[in-house]
C-alpha cells in the first residue's frame, strides 16, 4: 500500500544560548515554532533549508555550517511527515520575520525560558534533541 509522507526541514539556530523562534499569526495557530517548511520535490534538504531561511527569516546559511541535529517521524489525523532538523551556530543577516502573512515577529529565547506557547511537536524535538536523541516518533 502506497503512502504519502510530507518531507520537512527546520532549523535550531543558536546565538549565545538562545534560539530563534518564529511567533505565528493568530489565524496560523498562534504559535512560536521554528524557521523551515516542505522540502520541494526538485530540492534537497540543506538547500531546502537554506530557501526557507532567507524567505522566513532574512539569514543566509552556508552548507557547511549546518549539522543534522535530529529527525522526527510524526504521525497527525491528516497523514505522515518526516522532518529533518538542522542546527547551525554562523550565519548572515539579521533574524527578522519576513512572511507578515504567516509571522508576527522573531524572537530569541533562552532554551531554559522557552514560551508557554511553543508548538508540541518543537517542544518535543528540543526536548529529544537537547538529551542528545537524533531520531524519535510523535503522534498527536
Amino acid at each position: 500500500m502506497a503512502r504519502d509522507i510530507v518531507l520537512k526541514v527546520r532549523l535550531i539556530l543558536y546565538n549565545k544560548g538562545r534560539i530563534l523562534l518564529l511567533k505565528q499569526r493568530k489565524h496560523t495557530g498562534g504559535n512560536h515554532t521554528l524557521v523551515g517548511g516542505t522540502i520541494e520535490s526538485e530540492e534537497f534538504a540543506i538547500e531546502s533549508l537554506i530557501r526557507e531561511s532567507l524567505e522566513e527569516a532574512g539569514i543566509n546559511l552556508k552548507r557547511k555550517d549546518l549539522e543534522l541535529a535530529h529527525v522526527l517521524h510524526k504521525k497527525t489525523k491528516n497523514g505522515e511527515r518526516v522532518t529533518l532538523y538542522f542546527k547551525a551556530k554562523k550565519w548572515e543577516g539579521k533574524p527578522r520575520a519576513l512572511e507578515p502573512d504567516k509571522f508576527k515577529e522573531a524572537v530569541w529565547y533562552h532554551l531554559n525560558d522557552l514560551p508557554e506557547n511553543l508548538t508540541g511537536t518543537v517542544r518535543h524535538v528540543l526536548k529529544m534533541y537537547r538529551a542528545g536523541i537524533l531520531y524519535s516518533e510523535y503522534k498527536n
